[in-house]
């Protein structure tokens, strides 16, 4: 196993690597799908859409009628968008700073749009749903200024999802009045609290049915000479996701 130079033991990144043309992984991380399926495709299940369809189904419970507000239209947030569909949401408001993926958003099945650099996402959530809130806020950017935007747009009960990663000096401060008086549940999803070897192979099967637009989030293709370069386009917000195919 490689070290560093004070013998502190290295791993693949999460276990798995990333941007080589052979690695190494236990066979509890593989999860077959049907072979059918473009590897283009299938590759983007291992991270950013089964976090995003999984915050919605999994840990945000989205059912038919119920009204859904995601923060934050990249990767991950369209997934939650593409997921709360799914599901049969019939109210779904996107929120971003970014008018281009408010667009990407509505393609993925966002009924309602709030750049909130314009507009109060809050008080425009509550506009869409009679004043009330969406049954389902989730914050898919990891701010606490997202969580708390997110916190005050949903309904009295609804429930609250985390699934953008903050980092380890973020800190969130809200009333303890309104985390009581507000009721409901307030949830981190991990990896969309998903079970690989269940979810991975039905959301699969739903795109080769035609019922759930995997491929859709793949922006472009490139080598492995291009990594750099789709990085940055990534940052500039550019792309949904580039697949690197050896």
């Amino acid at each position: 196993q490689m070290t560093l130079a004070d013998g502190t033991e290295l791993s693949p990144a999460l276990g798995i690597g990333a941007f080589v043309e052979k690695t190494l992984v236990h066979s509890g991380q593989c999860t077959k799908v049907d072979p059918e399926t473009p590897a283009t495709a299938a590759g983007l299940l291992g991270c950013g859409v089964m976090a995003g369809v999984g915050a919605a189904i999994n840990t945000g419970g989205v059912q038919r009628g119920e009204s859904v507000a995601v923060f934050g239209c990249g990767g991950v947030g369209d997934a939650a968008i593409a997921g709360a569909k799914l599901a049969g949401a019939t109210t779904i408001v996107a929120v971003d700073v970014d008018d281009r993926k408010l667009q990407w958003a509505r393609q993925f099945g966002a009924t309602h749009t709030v750049n909130s650099r314009q507009s109060d996402p809050v008080e425009a959530i509550r506009g869409f749903t009679g004043g009330f809130g969406v049954d389902v806020a989730i914050d898919a950017v990891g701010r606490p200024e997202v969580f708390t935007q997110a916190f005050y747009a949903r309904d009295l009960a609804g429930r609250v999802v985390l699934v953008g990663v903050p980092t380890p000096d973020m800190q969130l401060t809200l009333p303890m009045i309104e985390l009581f008086g507000r009721g409901g549940a307030l949830k981190s999803s991990w990896y969309g609290d998903c079970l690989p070897s269940r979810d991975f192979p039905m959301l699969a099967d739903l795109y080769r049915q035609g019922r759930f637009p995997l491929a859709d989030f793949v922006t472009e293709t490139v080598g492995l000479d291009d990594v750099e370069a789709a990085f940055e386009k990534m940052h500039r917000g550019e792309v949904l996701r580039s697949v690197v195919v050896l």
